[in-house]
């Protein structure tokens, strides 16, 4: 049980690695503002990572979600909001991007 002076634990933090020489900048921008729109209150931040080599790759906490390499080619929103959800947030709803 948590008492009322106890600190909550630390929020989950997104890591978007993208590769700059690729102009990847923009889509994990877009990404970010979908992820933060979504997990507002689930998330404490969504970081951008500039990187080479055409990495597009995202981290939760550490963890790997999305590797454009090993998954050959970049996430779909929607599959994206599922995993982060069901790592974080297994509760929440996703309105049309729980439909099949």
């Amino acid at each position: 049980m948590i008492s009322a002076d106890s600190p909550l634990p630390p929020l989950p933090r997104v890591v978007i690695h993208y590769c700059t020489g690729c102009r990847w900048l923009l889509r994990a921008g877009w990404l970010a503002q979908e992820l933060l729109t979504t997990f507002e209150k689930e998330l404490s931040e969504v970081a951008l990572r500039p990187g080479s080599g055409g990495v597009f790759r995202v981290e939760v906490d550490g963890e790997l979600l999305w590797d454009r390499k090993a998954e050959d080619g970049f996430p779909e929103l929607k599959i994206l909001k599922q995993r982060l959800r069901d790592r974080i947030a297994p509760d929440k709803p996703l309105g049309h991007s729980d439909r099949p």
